[in-house]
């Protein structure tokens, strides 16, 4: 065995063991205690979609910021992508059926963490020399702890995550296989639309986001409801075998090893997380650039965001559920919905490839963009330019990786941003506001 494989077996062994004890128990629980604190509060937001929108347009300085629904579609740019598509199979492949409950547990308990973490973000938000706004985790995070360091650490995680070498990884690999363009071709352009898109700062972010997600969800959504309407006699099966799954465990079948419930549990929470971006701070800083002065009011709609992510991760798994492609080896991640939506369309390959294009870049050039702010809190002066020759070479080494590896390293950094933002979150509690 090779140092690199031992190292990946390692940090394999970490991730099994943060996500089944910390990560889980965190996210649950947090989620918990501010869902019983509000009453609910996510279901009666979710119960006010007219409302929301109508707050969100009174009161706005166009002066600074961005439009608050234009950021909507940059928060849903970079949570909905290929963590939706290729992330949450791995999910399936490693804990079975029962990790799309988990999944929405973790989704549902989730919505008031991110709605905590992105009213403070905006609270503690300072204006900006280039008509915007910084806000989010990292400023908060001074406020909790009464020290600039746990925030400089929040930033050089972000910094790294900000790379999204996994989502870059498996566009690469869709175009070369689609397009059959060299390898080092696909990478070189791909790097040149990210660095264009990222160093435009969030208003070029949302413009994009906001002309591409609303493509790539009615495309997605359309196919994969269309496929679960072909198979609705294979419904109800389908539920009992995801709740069984869920807490008892799953034999191991075709492409699937087999594991407990705490597997199933580990692997649909850490998706979720991983998906939705709960309490990882991402979305607070994209918020954060709101033109609403009302933090409680962009924090609603941040509720939106993560129920239309967590809808979207329910239709992939469940169209690779009900299609029964999961029991199948020998599979990429990548490759399990466009071979479940290929037994009801043409043409997958090329489809697939708009389809994982659209996801992906969005969530990758949104990243990218929280990360080149995290780059700059940490050194104004030379942090850009030191996090834009990192990201050239992280996405060109990673672009020859296994696609698992990049997750589980994705996987990692994530766990340890939100064990920080929210013990961060959680000291400030009660200056939470749910209304």
């Amino acid at each position: 065995m090779s140092y690199v494989d031992s190292f990946f077996n390692a940090l394999e062994i970490i991730d099994g063991i943060f996500w089944a004890y910390i990560g889980f128990m965190l996210v649950v629980l947090s989620g918990f205690y501010f869902t019983i604190k509000s009453k609910f509060f996510q279901l009666k937001v979710l119960s006010e979609p007219i409302k929301t929108i109508k707050q969100l347009n009174q009161n706005r300085d166009s002066s600074h910021g961005v439009h608050p629904i234009k950021l909507y579609f940059a928060s849903i740019g970079g949570m909905i992508g290929l963590g939706n598509i290729v992330g949450v199979i791995t999910a399936i492949m490693l804990g079975g059926p029962g990790a799309l409950f988990w999944l929405w547990i973790a989704s549902f308990c989730g919505a008031l963490i991110k709605y905590a973490e992105i009213f403070l973000g905006i609270k503690y938000r300072v204006k900006n020399k280039e008509g915007g706004y910084d806000g989010g985790s990292i400023y908060f995070l001074k406020k909790a702890f009464k020290s600039k360091w746990p925030a400089f650490f929040v930033s050089f995680l972000l910094c790294i995550y900000g790379v999204e070498v996994l989502q870059f990884l498996v566009v690469t690999d869709t175009i070369v296989t689609v397009a059959s363009i060299p390898r080092h071709y696909v990478i070189a352009m791909m790097i040149a639309a990210v660095l264009y898109t990222g160093i435009g700062g969030m208003k070029r972010l949302a413009n994009v986001c906001t002309v591409l997600m609303p493509v790539f969800v009615v495309l997605y959504v359309s196919m994969c409801l269309y496929v679960i309407g072909a198979n609705l006699d294979a419904l109800p099966g389908l539920f009992k075998t995801v709740l069984k799954s869920a807490f008892t465990g799953h034999a191991a079948v075709g492409g699937f090893v087999g594991g407990s419930f705490l597997i199933a549990a580990q692997q649909g929470v850490a998706r979720a997380v991983y998906s939705g971006d709960i309490g990882i701070g991402y979305d607070s800083i994209i918020q954060s650039e709101t033109q609403n002065p009302y933090p409680e009011r962009q924090a609603r709609l941040a509720i939106f965001a993560l129920l239309t992510d967590a809808f979207v991760c329910s239709m992939s798994m469940s169209v690779v559920l009900i299609t029964d492609i999961w029991h199948h080896s020998g599979i990429k991640p990548s490759d399990f919905v466009a071979k479940a939506l290929g037994f009801y369309f043409p043409h997958m390959d090329i489809f697939m490839g708009l389809i994982l294009f659209l996801a992906g870049f969005t969530t990758i050039i949104a990243y990218y963009a929280v990360g080149l702010k995290s780059a700059r809190f940490i050194s104004p002066r030379l942090g850009g330019l030191i996090y834009i020759v990192y990201s050239i070479c992280a996405f060109s080494i990673f672009s020859y990786y296994d696609q698992t590896k990049v997750m589980l390293i994705m996987s990692l950094s994530g766990g340890f941003l939100m064990l920080l933002n929210l013990c961060g979150i959680l000291k400030l509690r009660h200056e939470v506001k749910f209304i």
